[in-house]
Protein backbone atom coordinates (compact mmCIF):
# COMPACT_ATOMS: atom_id res chain seq x y z
CA UNK A 1 0.00 0.00 0.00
CA UNK A 2 1.64 3.53 -0.84
CA UNK A 3 2.10 5.89 1.56
CA UNK A 4 0.68 9.31 2.10
CA UNK A 5 3.64 12.04 1.60
CA UNK A 6 4.02 13.54 4.74
CA UNK A 7 7.22 15.29 4.69
CA UNK A 8 5.79 17.36 1.78
CA UNK A 9 1.74 17.70 3.32
CA UNK A 10 0.12 20.89 2.39
CA UNK A 11 3.47 22.33 0.87
CA UNK A 12 2.95 23.45 -2.49
CA UNK A 13 6.26 25.30 -2.88
CA UNK A 14 9.82 25.34 -2.08
CA UNK A 15 9.30 28.11 0.12
CA UNK A 16 6.85 27.01 1.91
CA UNK A 17 8.71 23.79 2.21
CA UNK A 18 11.50 26.19 3.71
CA UNK A 19 9.75 28.12 5.99
CA UNK A 20 8.41 24.83 7.63
CA UNK A 21 11.33 23.46 8.37
CA UNK A 22 13.79 25.87 8.91
CA UNK A 23 11.09 27.81 10.96
CA UNK A 24 8.18 26.63 12.17
CA UNK A 25 8.77 22.76 12.58
CA UNK A 26 10.87 23.64 15.59
CA UNK A 27 9.15 25.95 17.55
CA UNK A 28 7.49 24.59 21.27
CA UNK A 29 3.54 24.26 21.54
CA UNK A 30 1.88 27.06 23.30
CA UNK A 31 -1.46 25.51 23.80
CA UNK A 32 -3.58 27.86 25.40
CA UNK A 33 -7.31 26.85 24.62
CA UNK A 34 -7.94 22.82 25.32
CA UNK A 35 -10.25 20.67 27.05
CA UNK A 36 -7.60 17.90 28.37
CA UNK A 37 -8.27 16.17 31.57
CA UNK A 38 -6.11 17.87 34.20
CA UNK A 39 -6.87 14.96 36.12
CA UNK A 40 -4.98 12.56 33.82
CA UNK A 41 -1.87 14.72 33.26
CA UNK A 42 -1.83 14.81 37.19
CA UNK A 43 -2.12 11.25 37.46
CA UNK A 44 0.26 11.00 34.47
CA UNK A 45 -2.04 8.68 32.51
CA UNK A 46 -0.54 5.57 30.52
CA UNK A 47 -3.56 4.66 27.93
CA UNK A 48 -4.28 1.00 27.57
CA UNK A 49 -5.25 0.63 24.59
CA UNK A 50 -5.14 2.89 20.63
CA UNK A 51 -8.82 2.92 21.24
CA UNK A 52 -8.70 4.37 24.68
CA UNK A 53 -6.27 7.41 23.73
CA UNK A 54 -7.40 7.88 19.82
CA UNK A 55 -11.11 7.34 20.07
CA UNK A 56 -12.26 8.42 23.36
CA UNK A 57 -14.45 11.51 24.00
CA UNK A 58 -13.73 12.31 20.03
CA UNK A 59 -16.43 13.84 18.45
CA UNK A 60 -14.83 14.50 15.12
CA UNK A 61 -14.27 11.08 14.35
CA UNK A 62 -17.69 9.70 15.68
CA UNK A 63 -19.33 12.24 13.67
CA UNK A 64 -17.68 10.88 10.77
CA UNK A 65 -18.54 7.30 11.70
CA UNK A 66 -21.97 8.39 12.17
CA UNK A 67 -22.29 9.51 8.34
CA UNK A 68 -20.97 6.02 7.20
CA UNK A 69 -23.28 4.35 9.45
CA UNK A 70 -21.36 2.92 11.53
CA UNK A 71 -23.50 1.26 14.57
CA UNK A 72 -23.16 3.80 17.78
CA UNK A 73 -22.46 0.54 19.67
CA UNK A 74 -19.45 0.80 18.04
CA UNK A 75 -18.98 4.70 18.44
CA UNK A 76 -19.77 5.64 22.22
CA UNK A 77 -21.28 2.40 23.07
CA UNK A 78 -19.93 -0.60 25.20
CA UNK A 79 -18.67 -2.60 21.90
CA UNK A 80 -14.90 -3.71 23.05
CA UNK A 81 -12.04 -1.71 22.09
CA UNK A 82 -10.98 -3.41 19.04
CA UNK A 83 -13.86 -3.63 17.42
CA UNK A 84 -14.80 0.33 17.74
CA UNK A 85 -10.66 0.56 16.86
CA UNK A 86 -11.56 -1.62 13.61
CA UNK A 87 -14.87 0.56 12.87
CA UNK A 88 -12.80 3.63 12.59
CA UNK A 89 -10.12 2.37 10.87
CA UNK A 90 -12.92 0.91 8.10
CA UNK A 91 -13.78 4.62 7.47
CA UNK A 92 -10.54 6.04 7.14
CA UNK A 93 -10.25 5.46 3.04
CA UNK A 94 -13.09 6.97 2.82
CA UNK A 95 -12.09 10.97 4.62
CA UNK A 96 -10.48 11.89 1.55
CA UNK A 97 -11.20 15.60 1.54
CA UNK A 98 -11.29 16.04 5.60
CA UNK A 99 -8.96 17.04 7.83
CA UNK A 100 -9.56 13.63 9.82
CA UNK A 101 -7.56 12.47 6.76
CA UNK A 102 -4.45 14.08 7.53
CA UNK A 103 -4.64 14.12 11.29
CA UNK A 104 -5.30 10.45 11.80
CA UNK A 105 -1.85 9.67 9.62
CA UNK A 106 0.00 12.77 11.07
CA UNK A 107 -0.77 11.11 14.37
CA UNK A 108 0.09 7.68 13.77
CA UNK A 109 3.08 9.01 11.86
CA UNK A 110 4.14 11.14 15.13
CA UNK A 111 3.31 9.42 17.99
CA UNK A 112 3.93 5.60 16.64
CA UNK A 113 6.19 6.30 13.61
CA UNK A 114 3.71 4.49 11.68
CA UNK A 115 3.09 5.83 7.83
CA UNK A 116 0.98 3.26 6.18
CA UNK A 117 -2.22 4.20 5.22
CA UNK A 118 -4.66 2.81 7.66
CA UNK A 119 -7.57 1.03 6.70
CA UNK A 120 -9.46 -2.32 7.36
CA UNK A 121 -6.00 -4.52 5.94
CA UNK A 122 -3.74 -3.26 8.02
CA UNK A 123 -5.81 -2.52 10.99
CA UNK A 124 -5.07 -5.39 12.93
CA UNK A 125 -1.44 -4.74 12.33
CA UNK A 126 -1.45 -1.02 13.44
CA UNK A 127 -3.60 -2.11 16.38
CA UNK A 128 -0.51 -4.73 18.12
CA UNK A 129 2.31 -2.34 17.20
CA UNK A 130 0.54 0.90 18.94
CA UNK A 131 -0.50 -0.82 21.85
CA UNK A 132 3.08 -2.28 22.29
CA UNK A 133 4.24 1.40 22.05
CA UNK A 134 1.61 3.02 24.76
CA UNK A 135 3.76 0.84 26.95
CA UNK A 136 6.35 3.48 26.87
CA UNK A 137 6.78 6.41 29.42
CA UNK A 138 6.73 9.03 26.27
CA UNK A 139 3.22 8.29 25.42
CA UNK A 140 1.46 9.08 29.11
CA UNK A 141 0.08 12.24 29.40
CA UNK A 142 3.05 13.78 30.60
CA UNK A 143 5.44 12.36 28.56
CA UNK A 144 3.45 13.47 25.27
CA UNK A 145 3.64 17.04 26.57
CA UNK A 146 7.37 16.90 26.44
CA UNK A 147 7.30 14.96 23.58
CA UNK A 148 5.92 17.50 21.44
CA UNK A 149 7.54 20.39 23.62
CA UNK A 150 4.41 21.92 24.64
CA UNK A 151 5.69 24.71 26.56
CA UNK A 152 2.20 25.89 28.08
CA UNK A 153 -1.29 24.12 28.11
CA UNK A 154 -4.36 25.45 29.48
CA UNK A 155 -7.78 23.34 30.46
CA UNK A 156 -10.81 24.52 30.89
CA UNK A 157 -12.11 24.26 34.08
CA UNK A 158 -15.50 25.78 35.91
CA UNK A 159 -14.99 28.49 38.57
CA UNK A 160 -16.47 26.10 41.72
CA UNK A 161 -13.22 23.37 40.75
CA UNK A 162 -10.99 22.90 43.47
CA UNK A 163 -8.26 23.06 41.19
CA UNK A 164 -6.83 20.18 43.30
CA UNK A 165 -5.55 18.36 39.99
CA UNK A 166 -3.60 21.86 38.96
CA UNK A 167 -1.77 21.40 42.60
CA UNK A 168 -0.52 18.07 41.91
CA UNK A 169 0.46 18.71 38.37
CA UNK A 170 2.53 21.71 39.82
CA UNK A 171 4.06 19.02 42.54
CA UNK A 172 4.80 16.32 39.72
CA UNK A 173 8.05 16.59 38.60
CA UNK A 174 7.40 14.62 35.38
CA UNK A 175 5.35 16.92 33.96
CA UNK A 176 7.78 19.40 31.99
CA UNK A 177 4.78 21.83 30.93
CA UNK A 178 3.28 24.94 32.58
CA UNK A 179 -0.33 23.41 32.47
CA UNK A 180 -2.54 26.17 33.93
CA UNK A 181 -6.38 26.52 34.43
CA UNK A 182 -8.55 28.58 32.33
CA UNK A 183 -11.53 30.65 34.01
CA UNK A 184 -15.00 29.15 32.01
CA UNK A 185 -17.84 30.53 33.93
CA UNK A 186 -20.62 29.49 31.31
CA UNK A 187 -23.00 28.04 34.16
CA UNK A 188 -23.05 31.77 35.74
CA UNK A 189 -24.16 33.14 32.82
CA UNK A 190 -27.16 30.11 32.08
CA UNK A 191 -30.26 31.41 33.42
CA UNK A 192 -32.42 28.55 31.70
CA UNK A 193 -30.04 25.66 33.26
CA UNK A 194 -32.44 22.81 35.50
CA UNK A 195 -29.96 23.64 38.17
CA UNK A 196 -29.03 27.04 38.05
CA UNK A 197 -29.53 27.67 41.66
CA UNK A 198 -28.25 24.89 43.06
CA UNK A 199 -25.15 25.12 40.79
CA UNK A 200 -24.81 28.81 42.48
CA UNK A 201 -24.85 27.61 45.63
CA UNK A 202 -22.61 25.24 44.84
CA UNK A 203 -19.76 28.04 43.13
CA UNK A 204 -20.89 30.24 46.77
CA UNK A 205 -19.65 27.02 48.58
CA UNK A 206 -16.30 26.85 46.91
CA UNK A 207 -15.89 30.90 47.32
CA UNK A 208 -17.07 30.41 51.44
CA UNK A 209 -19.53 33.17 50.49
CA UNK A 210 -23.03 33.77 50.43
CA UNK A 211 -24.47 34.01 47.11
CA UNK A 212 -28.24 35.16 48.05
CA UNK A 213 -28.16 38.49 46.32
CA UNK A 214 -26.75 39.49 43.15
CA UNK A 215 -23.93 41.66 45.04
CA UNK A 216 -22.93 38.45 46.90
CA UNK A 217 -22.74 36.66 43.66
CA UNK A 218 -20.23 39.34 42.19
CA UNK A 219 -18.17 39.04 45.40
CA UNK A 220 -18.00 35.59 45.15
CA UNK A 221 -17.12 35.32 41.05
CA UNK A 222 -14.52 37.77 41.97
CA UNK A 223 -13.20 35.65 44.94
CA UNK A 224 -12.86 32.21 42.29
CA UNK A 225 -11.15 34.34 39.82
CA UNK A 226 -8.27 35.84 42.58
CA UNK A 227 -8.49 31.90 43.55
CA UNK A 228 -7.72 30.95 39.95
CA UNK A 229 -5.34 33.78 39.51
CA UNK A 230 -3.05 32.00 42.17
CA UNK A 231 -2.89 28.92 40.74
CA UNK A 232 -1.66 30.25 37.68
CA UNK A 233 -4.76 30.94 35.52
CA UNK A 234 -4.59 34.23 33.02
CA UNK A 235 -7.43 33.40 30.42
CA UNK A 236 -11.15 32.76 30.66
CA UNK A 237 -13.64 31.35 28.16
CA UNK A 238 -16.95 32.01 27.56
CA UNK A 239 -18.72 29.95 24.95
CA UNK A 240 -22.19 31.17 23.10
CA UNK A 241 -24.58 30.66 21.12
CA UNK A 242 -26.11 34.12 19.54
CA UNK A 243 -23.50 36.66 21.40
CA UNK A 244 -26.28 38.83 23.45
CA UNK A 245 -25.85 42.35 23.99
CA UNK A 246 -28.62 43.77 25.95
CA UNK A 247 -27.88 47.05 28.31
CA UNK A 248 -28.84 46.38 31.65
CA UNK A 249 -28.53 48.45 35.18
CA UNK A 250 -26.87 46.58 38.34
CA UNK A 251 -30.67 46.86 39.95
CA UNK A 252 -32.18 45.21 36.80
CA UNK A 253 -29.53 41.96 36.63
CA UNK A 254 -30.20 41.82 40.51
CA UNK A 255 -33.77 41.00 40.22
CA UNK A 256 -33.31 38.98 36.89
CA UNK A 257 -31.08 36.59 39.09
CA UNK A 258 -32.99 36.66 42.12
CA UNK A 259 -36.05 35.19 39.85
CA UNK A 260 -33.68 32.30 38.79
CA UNK A 261 -32.65 31.73 41.95
CA UNK A 262 -36.21 31.01 43.12
CA UNK A 263 -37.15 28.98 39.92
CA UNK A 264 -39.43 31.55 38.35
CA UNK A 265 -39.72 31.70 34.32
CA UNK A 266 -36.94 34.01 32.52
CA UNK A 267 -37.72 36.08 29.80
CA UNK A 268 -34.86 35.71 26.45
CA UNK A 269 -34.59 39.36 27.17
CA UNK A 270 -34.23 38.81 30.76
CA UNK A 271 -31.70 36.55 29.88
CA UNK A 272 -29.79 39.01 27.38
CA UNK A 273 -29.66 41.69 30.17
CA UNK A 274 -28.61 39.55 32.78
CA UNK A 275 -25.82 37.74 30.55
CA UNK A 276 -24.64 40.94 29.45
CA UNK A 277 -24.42 42.88 32.32
CA UNK A 278 -22.45 39.97 34.16
CA UNK A 279 -20.00 39.49 31.29
CA UNK A 280 -19.21 42.91 31.62
CA UNK A 281 -18.56 43.01 35.15
CA UNK A 282 -16.68 39.74 34.35
CA UNK A 283 -14.43 41.56 31.95
CA UNK A 284 -13.94 44.14 34.34
CA UNK A 285 -12.42 41.98 37.07
CA UNK A 286 -9.98 40.17 34.01
CA UNK A 287 -8.68 43.42 32.96
CA UNK A 288 -7.63 44.40 36.48
CA UNK A 289 -5.75 40.99 36.44
CA UNK A 290 -4.13 41.58 33.32
CA UNK A 291 -5.86 37.94 31.73
CA UNK A 292 -6.86 37.84 28.66
CA UNK A 293 -10.95 37.17 27.49
CA UNK A 294 -11.91 34.66 25.12
CA UNK A 295 -15.13 34.47 23.84
CA UNK A 296 -16.33 31.55 21.76
CA UNK A 297 -19.12 32.58 19.58
CA UNK A 298 -21.37 30.43 16.79
CA UNK A 299 -22.28 27.49 17.96
CA UNK A 300 -25.57 25.44 17.95
CA UNK A 301 -25.18 22.60 20.10
CA UNK A 302 -26.76 19.38 21.40
CA UNK A 303 -29.25 19.63 18.04
CA UNK A 304 -30.70 16.24 17.97
CA UNK A 305 -33.12 15.47 21.11
CA UNK A 306 -33.46 12.14 20.74
CA UNK A 307 -29.57 11.19 20.96
CA UNK A 308 -29.04 13.97 23.83
CA UNK A 309 -31.34 12.30 25.58
CA UNK A 310 -29.34 8.63 25.29
CA UNK A 311 -26.17 9.99 25.47
CA UNK A 312 -26.39 13.02 26.86
CA UNK A 313 -24.49 17.13 25.49
CA UNK A 314 -21.57 17.06 24.08
CA UNK A 315 -21.69 13.54 22.03
CA UNK A 316 -21.23 15.19 18.76
CA UNK A 317 -24.57 16.75 16.99
CA UNK A 318 -23.68 20.22 17.28
CA UNK A 319 -23.91 22.81 13.87
CA UNK A 320 -22.48 26.26 13.03
CA UNK A 321 -25.17 29.09 13.99
CA UNK A 322 -25.90 31.72 11.48
CA UNK A 323 -27.25 35.26 12.63
CA UNK A 324 -25.62 39.02 13.01
CA UNK A 325 -22.70 39.87 15.50
CA UNK A 326 -21.40 42.87 14.39
CA UNK A 327 -23.84 45.34 16.45
CA UNK A 328 -23.96 43.57 19.80
CA UNK A 329 -19.95 43.02 19.40
CA UNK A 330 -18.89 46.21 18.90
CA UNK A 331 -21.55 47.24 21.30
CA UNK A 332 -19.79 45.05 24.49
CA UNK A 333 -16.42 46.11 23.69
CA UNK A 334 -16.79 49.72 23.04
CA UNK A 335 -18.72 49.87 27.27
CA UNK A 336 -15.52 48.35 28.55
CA UNK A 337 -13.44 50.46 26.38
CA UNK A 338 -15.44 53.84 27.50
CA UNK A 339 -13.45 53.40 31.18
CA UNK A 340 -10.41 51.51 29.54
CA UNK A 341 -11.29 48.70 31.69
CA UNK A 342 -11.43 46.27 28.75
CA UNK A 343 -9.26 43.38 28.68
CA UNK A 344 -6.88 41.18 26.38
CA UNK A 345 -9.82 39.70 24.20
CA UNK A 346 -10.07 37.02 21.70
CA UNK A 347 -13.25 36.56 19.63
CA UNK A 348 -13.94 33.16 17.88
CA UNK A 349 -16.40 32.78 15.70
CA UNK A 350 -17.75 29.70 15.08
CA UNK A 351 -19.79 31.47 11.40
CA UNK A 352 -16.70 32.28 9.11
CA UNK A 353 -18.83 34.89 7.59
CA UNK A 354 -17.90 36.85 10.55
CA UNK A 355 -14.23 36.63 10.22
CA UNK A 356 -13.94 40.09 8.50
CA UNK A 357 -16.61 41.70 10.51
CA UNK A 358 -14.29 40.79 13.45
CA UNK A 359 -11.33 41.69 12.14
CA UNK A 360 -12.54 45.41 11.43
CA UNK A 361 -14.00 45.60 14.47
CA UNK A 362 -11.32 44.74 16.70
CA UNK A 363 -9.38 47.23 15.01
CA UNK A 364 -11.29 49.77 16.78
CA UNK A 365 -10.24 48.93 20.35
CA UNK A 366 -6.64 48.18 20.21
CA UNK A 367 -4.98 49.82 22.83
CA UNK A 368 -0.88 51.33 23.42
CA UNK A 369 0.94 48.93 25.38
CA UNK A 370 -0.18 45.13 23.97
CA UNK A 371 0.31 44.56 20.11
CA UNK A 372 -2.88 43.25 18.67
CA UNK A 373 -4.39 43.21 22.14
CA UNK A 374 -7.67 42.01 20.64
CA UNK A 375 -7.33 39.07 18.42
CA UNK A 376 -9.28 37.28 15.59
CA UNK A 377 -9.16 33.52 17.29
CA UNK A 378 -8.21 30.71 15.07
CA UNK A 379 -10.55 29.21 12.91
CA UNK A 380 -12.18 27.00 15.07
CA UNK A 381 -14.07 23.90 15.47
CA UNK A 382 -15.60 23.07 12.17
CA UNK A 383 -12.86 25.50 10.80
CA UNK A 384 -9.54 23.87 11.81
CA UNK A 385 -8.64 22.76 8.44
CA UNK A 386 -6.96 23.89 5.79
CA UNK A 387 -9.75 25.97 3.96
CA UNK A 388 -11.01 27.62 7.34
CA UNK A 389 -7.43 28.16 8.23
CA UNK A 390 -6.70 29.88 5.15
CA UNK A 391 -10.27 31.93 5.28
CA UNK A 392 -9.18 32.99 8.82
CA UNK A 393 -6.09 33.92 8.58
CA UNK A 394 -6.52 35.79 5.00
CA UNK A 395 -9.35 37.95 6.70
CA UNK A 396 -6.79 38.43 9.75
CA UNK A 397 -4.00 39.46 7.31
CA UNK A 398 -6.19 41.73 4.63
CA UNK A 399 -8.19 43.27 7.62
CA UNK A 400 -5.74 43.84 10.59
CA UNK A 401 -2.35 42.25 10.88
CA UNK A 402 -1.42 38.48 11.18
CA UNK A 403 2.11 39.16 12.96
CA UNK A 404 0.53 39.69 15.89
CA UNK A 405 -1.25 36.84 15.72
CA UNK A 406 -1.16 34.45 18.84
CA UNK A 407 -1.43 31.10 16.70
CA UNK A 408 -3.35 27.88 16.65
CA UNK A 409 -4.73 25.78 19.71
CA UNK A 410 -6.17 22.26 19.98
CA UNK A 411 -9.56 23.20 21.68
CA UNK A 412 -9.42 19.23 22.49
CA UNK A 413 -10.01 16.83 24.94
CA UNK A 414 -7.83 14.41 23.03
CA UNK A 415 -3.83 13.78 23.92
CA UNK A 416 -3.82 12.66 20.56
CA UNK A 417 -4.46 16.07 18.96
CA UNK A 418 -0.94 18.19 19.11
CA UNK A 419 -0.18 17.38 15.56
CA UNK A 420 -3.03 20.22 14.82
CA UNK A 421 -0.10 22.43 15.47
CA UNK A 422 2.00 20.93 12.57
CA UNK A 423 -0.99 20.68 10.28
CA UNK A 424 -1.67 24.81 11.01
CA UNK A 425 2.27 25.58 10.75
CA UNK A 426 1.99 23.86 7.32
CA UNK A 427 -1.15 25.72 6.03
CA UNK A 428 0.92 28.90 7.66
CA UNK A 429 3.92 28.37 5.61
CA UNK A 430 2.00 27.41 2.49
CA UNK A 431 -0.21 30.90 2.68
CA UNK A 432 3.53 32.55 3.29
CA UNK A 433 5.04 30.45 0.15
CA UNK A 434 2.74 31.29 -2.12
CA UNK A 435 2.99 35.29 -1.13
CA UNK A 436 6.80 34.56 -1.52
CA UNK A 437 6.39 32.69 -5.17
CA UNK A 438 3.70 35.10 -5.98
CA UNK A 439 5.95 38.18 -5.08
CA UNK A 440 3.72 39.93 -3.07
CA UNK A 441 6.52 39.54 0.02
CA UNK A 442 10.38 39.45 -0.49
CA UNK A 443 12.10 35.57 -0.53
CA UNK A 444 14.11 37.40 2.87
CA UNK A 445 13.88 33.88 4.86
CA UNK A 446 14.74 35.27 8.29
CA UNK A 447 12.58 37.98 8.37
CA UNK A 448 9.27 36.04 6.88
CA UNK A 449 10.63 33.05 9.19
CA UNK A 450 11.05 35.06 11.97
CA UNK A 451 7.29 36.20 11.74
CA UNK A 452 6.39 32.85 11.16
CA UNK A 453 8.35 31.98 14.49
CA UNK A 454 6.27 34.36 16.30
CA UNK A 455 3.06 33.18 15.12
CA UNK A 456 3.60 29.35 15.94
CA UNK A 457 4.91 30.41 19.66
CA UNK A 458 6.20 34.04 20.41
CA UNK A 459 3.05 36.14 20.24
CA UNK A 460 1.36 33.21 22.16
CA UNK A 461 4.11 34.13 25.11
CA UNK A 462 4.65 37.24 24.87
CA UNK A 463 0.46 37.73 25.12
CA UNK A 464 -0.47 35.44 27.66
CA UNK A 465 2.27 36.08 30.20
CA UNK A 466 2.27 32.69 31.64
CA UNK A 467 5.46 31.46 33.05
CA UNK A 468 6.85 28.48 34.98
Amino acid sequence: MSRLDIDNLLLNSNSARKLYYDYAESMPLYDYHNHLSPKDIADNRQFGNLAEIWLEGDHYKWRAMRWLGVEEELITGSAPPEEKFTAWARCVPKLVGNPLYHWTHLELARYFGIQERLSEDNAMKIWHACNEKLKDPSLTAGGILARFKVKVACTTDDPADSLEFHRRIQRNPEITAVVAPAFRPDRVLDLTHADFAGYIRQLGEAANHAVDTYEELLEALKLRIQYFHDHGCRLSDHGFGAFPYEPASEQEAAAIYAKAMAGDPISEQEEAKYRTYTLLRLAVMYHDLGWAMQLHIGASRNNNARMLAKLGKDSGYDSILDFHLAASLNGFLSELDKDDRLPKTIVYSLYSSHYEMIATTIGNFQSAGVEGKLQLGSAWWFHDQKEGMLKQLTALSSMGLISTFVGMLTDSRSFMSFPRHEYFRRVLCRLFGDWIKEGELPADYDYIGGIIQDICYRNAERYFQIHE
